[in-house]
Protein backbone atom coordinates (compact mmCIF):
# COMPACT_ATOMS: atom_id res chain seq x y z
CA UNK A 1 0.00 0.00 0.00
CA UNK A 2 1.31 3.21 -1.15
CA UNK A 3 1.50 6.45 1.29
CA UNK A 4 -0.60 8.22 -1.93
CA UNK A 5 -3.59 5.60 -1.21
CA UNK A 6 -4.62 7.73 2.07
CA UNK A 7 -4.78 11.13 -0.44
CA UNK A 8 -8.55 12.63 -0.86
CA UNK A 9 -9.37 12.72 -4.25
CA UNK A 10 -8.09 16.73 -4.58
CA UNK A 11 -4.86 15.49 -3.02
CA UNK A 12 -4.37 12.64 -5.72
CA UNK A 13 -5.41 15.28 -8.34
CA UNK A 14 -2.87 17.44 -7.43
CA UNK A 15 -0.52 14.86 -6.82
CA UNK A 16 -0.79 13.94 -10.43
CA UNK A 17 -0.25 17.02 -12.24
CA UNK A 18 2.71 17.82 -9.85
CA UNK A 19 4.21 14.61 -11.08
CA UNK A 20 3.94 15.48 -14.24
CA UNK A 21 6.11 18.47 -14.13
CA UNK A 22 9.52 18.15 -15.38
CA UNK A 23 12.98 20.28 -15.39
CA UNK A 24 12.28 23.89 -16.24
CA UNK A 25 8.78 23.77 -15.75
CA UNK A 26 6.71 25.96 -13.78
CA UNK A 27 3.31 26.69 -12.96
CA UNK A 28 1.14 28.65 -10.40
CA UNK A 29 -0.44 27.53 -7.46
CA UNK A 30 -3.80 28.42 -9.58
CA UNK A 31 -2.44 26.49 -12.66
CA UNK A 32 -2.13 23.40 -10.65
CA UNK A 33 -5.62 23.86 -9.03
CA UNK A 34 -7.23 24.04 -12.48
CA UNK A 35 -5.04 20.98 -14.31
CA UNK A 36 -6.31 19.28 -11.42
CA UNK A 37 -10.10 19.54 -12.02
CA UNK A 38 -10.06 22.36 -8.70
CA UNK A 39 -10.55 26.01 -10.31
CA UNK A 40 -10.17 28.36 -7.42
CA UNK A 41 -8.18 25.99 -4.90
CA UNK A 42 -4.73 27.60 -5.18
CA UNK A 43 -4.31 28.06 -1.56
CA UNK A 44 -5.74 24.49 -1.23
CA UNK A 45 -2.46 23.54 -3.39
CA UNK A 46 -0.42 25.75 -1.05
CA UNK A 47 -1.53 24.13 1.91
CA UNK A 48 -0.73 20.41 -0.06
CA UNK A 49 2.89 21.70 -0.93
CA UNK A 50 3.59 22.54 2.56
CA UNK A 51 2.39 19.44 3.98
CA UNK A 52 3.69 16.77 1.52
CA UNK A 53 6.87 15.78 0.83
CA UNK A 54 8.57 14.71 -2.71
CA UNK A 55 6.59 16.76 -4.69
CA UNK A 56 8.59 19.75 -7.28
CA UNK A 57 7.75 22.43 -4.66
CA UNK A 58 10.27 24.95 -6.40
CA UNK A 59 8.36 24.17 -9.46
CA UNK A 60 5.47 25.94 -8.16
CA UNK A 61 5.36 29.76 -7.93
CA UNK A 62 2.26 32.76 -7.08
CA UNK A 63 0.35 33.77 -10.08
CA UNK A 64 2.85 37.18 -10.05
CA UNK A 65 6.20 35.13 -10.09
CA UNK A 66 6.88 35.30 -6.53
CA UNK A 67 8.68 32.56 -5.08
CA UNK A 68 8.19 30.67 -1.59
CA UNK A 69 8.18 33.12 1.09
CA UNK A 70 11.41 32.01 3.45
CA UNK A 71 12.50 30.10 1.17
CA UNK A 72 13.36 32.26 -1.52
CA UNK A 73 17.10 31.37 -1.98
CA UNK A 74 16.61 27.64 -1.86
CA UNK A 75 13.76 28.01 -4.36
CA UNK A 76 15.69 30.63 -6.76
CA UNK A 77 18.47 28.16 -6.67
CA UNK A 78 17.18 25.00 -7.60
CA UNK A 79 15.22 26.94 -10.44
CA UNK A 80 18.47 28.23 -11.76
CA UNK A 81 19.98 24.71 -12.12
CA UNK A 82 17.29 23.99 -14.13
CA UNK A 83 17.85 26.74 -16.56
CA UNK A 84 15.21 29.25 -15.61
CA UNK A 85 15.24 33.43 -14.72
CA UNK A 86 15.24 34.56 -11.70
CA UNK A 87 15.15 37.89 -11.32
CA UNK A 88 14.39 39.89 -7.99
CA UNK A 89 13.13 36.79 -5.91
CA UNK A 90 10.35 36.03 -8.87
CA UNK A 91 9.97 34.47 -12.40
CA UNK A 92 9.53 36.60 -14.97
CA UNK A 93 5.72 35.53 -15.95
CA UNK A 94 4.82 34.87 -19.45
Amino acid sequence: MSERDDFTAFEQAVAAVLDGLGPGDIMTYGEVAAEAGYPGAARAVGAFMRTKEGFPWWRIVAANGRLVPGLEVEHARRLRAEGLTVEEGRIPMR
